[in-house]
């Protein structure tokens, strides 16, 4: 896991409405795969050919990652604009990068991030 779970934690309850209020990262709209509730999550998503890549950089444990596996959707909003996000699957970091502009910051090397979700734009 790149990021241990407990930072994850203080992140979704403390940093995360904070950078909600912020509004300056794009932000996933998921369903609770048990609870049906809708979540927000800022993230750090990135535009490829026909959809986003999105880097995972708690793990795949993560509760906004299974919700989007498991619902096969999901809705991303970037400077006010929204985008239906479809067919979510995960890509090795080597496929991630062939499809990432060459001006997309890597996430530092200590933090070992291995996986990134792909997902389509809805047409």
């Amino acid at each position: 896991m790149p990021i241990p779970m407990w930072v994850a934690q203080i992140n979704k309850r403390v940093l995360n409405p904070l950078e909600l209020r912020r509004g300056v990262r794009p932000v996933l709209t998921h369903v609770g795969r048990s609870s049906g509730k809708t979540y927000r999550t800022p993230l750090d998503a990135h535009p490829v050919d026909g959809g986003y890549i999105v880097i995972v950089m708690y793990g795949l444990d993560s509760d906004w990652v299974q919700n989007v596996l498991a619902a096969g959707a999901a809705t991303l909003e970037i400077e006010g604009e929204e985008f239906e996000l479809m067919s979510p699957r995960l890509v090795s970091k080597e496929d991630a990068w062939q499809l990432l502009s060459t001006t997309t910051k890597a996430p530092p090397d200590y933090l070992r991030v291995t996986e990134y979700l792909q997902m389509d734009l809805r047409r």
